[in-house]
């Protein structure tokens, strides 16, 4: 069991950045878990935005993000995170991370992740 907690939400004009934290805390490092990071807009499904092995080694992203988003992870700090570029108001979501326990397959469906956070709130101003 693992416990996150999102962090670098905010209110950012388009065109913008921010970086989004993950951190883990109690039980199994995070390093044994794949991330991911999701988001969902009121009156919306949650959405698979990226994801990230638990090595490092590969990356994953939703299609609406490529090219502007980018997963990273350090182990030694127990923390992912997610670098947002060129933000658009079609951003606006909360995002949550989670954790999905299988080594050997990286999931972009929420169903493979175990564990989440309480999320943070992103809103990109026109």
């Amino acid at each position: 069991q693992v416990q996150l907690v999102e962090s670098g939400g905010g209110v950012v004009q388009a065109g913008g950045s921010l970086r989004l934290s993950c951190a883990a805390s109690g039980g199994r490092a995070l390093s044994r878990y794949n991330v991911g990071w999701f988001r969902q807009a009121p009156g919306k499904e949650r959405e698979f935005v990226a994801a990230i092995s638990w090595s490092g080694m590969t990356t994953d992203y939703a299609d609406s993000v490529k090219g502007r988003f980018t997963i990273s992870r350090d182990n030694a700090l127990n923390m992912v995170f997610l670098q947002m570029n060129s933000l658009k108001p079609q951003d606006t979501a909360i995002y949550s991370c989670g954790a999905d326990p299988d080594p050997d397959a990286m999931g972009s469906s929420p169903q493979f992740f175990d564990y989440w956070g309480q999320g943070t709130q992103v809103t990109v101003s026109s």
